[in-house]
């Protein structure tokens, strides 16, 4: 396994106080695995990684001189913006297809995934977060970037992005008023998903601690090849720095979550 990296850090300016994260930036898996069975053409569908956020959030941490954290594996080995605990942090199933290398699966080996891939993963986020904290003084802004089909089980979805959330708002409502300034755009508010999920990245790093966040959706053919993603990023960067200027971002500040009361 020492050939196999479970997260990439990129490099930026802590001073600046925010982070970026990518969790399902990338699609690759060790070589013990192989495909999991799979055919080499799942890993170029949203089964395996969220199309065009590598790239994005690299644009994005290079325009804005901050640092960021990417998820090193496709979340078909393991979803690291799932809690330990969720029955869905190993999909024997995704999208209609079946994942022979992830059922049967022994406890060991659910272990074992979740000790050599999702909690490296999270220490490096949680030392990112540190780090631009100590940095500063104060909590950073923490913004995690994911994309979305075009379509799902046939329907259309007619966002071209989406800010999804629990109950802490600060980033949030801004987010949602400078991207709606252009009325070309489409922009959903928790959706095509709700932003309430116990034990996701957001939640375990940025809820329960009080730090100012957003979850970014971006529709996955609006950021497919690399003049999309520029488009993109040209067009979140400046948003993100307004935003991260306001020093209510920079605030500890604890919310209840919608998914109930914190435990421990």
């Amino acid at each position: 396994m020492t050939d196999f990296r479970s997260f990439e850090t990129i490099s930026g300016n802590h001073d600046k106080g925010m982070v970026i994260l990518g969790d399902h930036a990338m699609r690759l898996l060790p070589e013990r695995y192989g495909s999991l069975g799979l055919p080499e053409t799942a890993f170029s569908r949203h089964i395996a990684y969220d199309i065009g956020i590598e790239s994005l959030c690299r644009h994005l941490c290079r325009k804005l001189g901050v640092p960021g954290v990417l998820g090193g594996f496709s979340r078909l080995l393991i979803d690291p913006n799932r809690g330990e605990d969720d029955p869905t942090l190993i999909m024997k199933i995704s999208d209609g297809a079946i994942i022979p290398g992830n059922h049967p699966i022994t406890d060991d080996e659910w272990n074992y995934r979740i000790e050599t891939f999702h909690r490296p993963y999270h220490r490096a986020v949680d030392e990112m977060i540190a780090s631009v904290a100590a940095a500063t003084g104060k909590a950073p802004l923490v913004l995690s970037m994911h994309s979305f089909t075009p379509a799902w089980k046939g329907v259309a979805r007619p966002w071209h992005a989406s800010v999804l959330w629990d109950s802490d708002e600060r980033a949030v409502v801004p987010l949602l008023a400078k991207l709606g300034v252009d009325t070309d755009l489409v922009i959903g508010d928790n959706e095509p998903y709700d932003g309430a999920l116990r034990n996701d990245t957001m939640y375990r790093h940025c809820m329960m601690n009080g730090i100012a966040h957003a979850l970014i959706e971006v529709r996955q053919d609006l950021i497919g090849d690399e003049a999309g993603v520029i488009e993109w990023a040209d067009r979140l960067a400046p948003i993100f720095a307004d935003i991260n200027a306001d020093p209510m971002m920079h605030e500890y500040k604890r919310y209840p979550s919608r998914t109930g009361p914190y435990e421990g």
